[in-house]
């Protein structure tokens, strides 16, 4: 006796098409809430550091981009007379190279040097992202100067330093 055995009969392959989504998120800033720049005398100049800035950019694009930019307005105590303003040209910003970043791009402080800082009564820019890919960040510490005036009377002197991101 003899059996013959049968073997199954293969299906052809069916493919199925198969979708997912890459979602993508915003672009912000975020920068410290108060920072105080210590003291000095009239006419006299103030330097430290602002703290931390960073820009988050989670909006996945092909081509990413951005600009930080940052202005001042005056510092004033008091009344707000002459002698109690420090005016936001005697306010200068620099930026420092990043202290970190992630993600593929240039990024680019707009000052990387002491000798390089700018006035903030216009806006200026803090850092740039070109040539990016994806999601990415950078972070940096920037240094504010600020020059007393001779004329500066004693006081707690308090303005806005303000950064934007687009």
């Amino acid at each position: 006796m003899s059996a013959t055995v049968t073997a199954p009969a293969h299906a052809a392959p069916v493919d199925t098409t198969t979708t997912f989504n890459v979602s993508g998120g915003a672009l912000g800033i975020t920068v410290p809430s108060t920072a105080s720049l210590g003291a000095g005398a009239p006419g006299t100049s103030i330097s430290a550091q602002l703290g931390t800035v960073q820009v988050i950019d989670g909006r996945a694009l092909l081509t990413a981009g951005w600009t930080a930019s940052v202005s001042s307005t005056s510092f004033t105590t008091g009344g707000a007379t002459t002698a109690e303003t420090v005016p936001s040209t005697a306010v200068s910003y620099w930026s420092g190279t990043a202290t970190a970043s992630t993600g593929v791009g240039v990024f680019t402080p707009g000052q990387a040097t002491a000798a390089l800082a700018q006035t903030l009564n216009v806006s200026r820019t803090a850092f740039t992202l070109t040539a990016g890919t994806g999601n990415n960040t950078a972070t940096w510490n920037p240094t504010l100067v600020v020059a007393l005036p001779a004329a500066a009377v004693v006081g707690t002197y308090t303005g806005t330093v303000a950064h934007s991101v687009a």
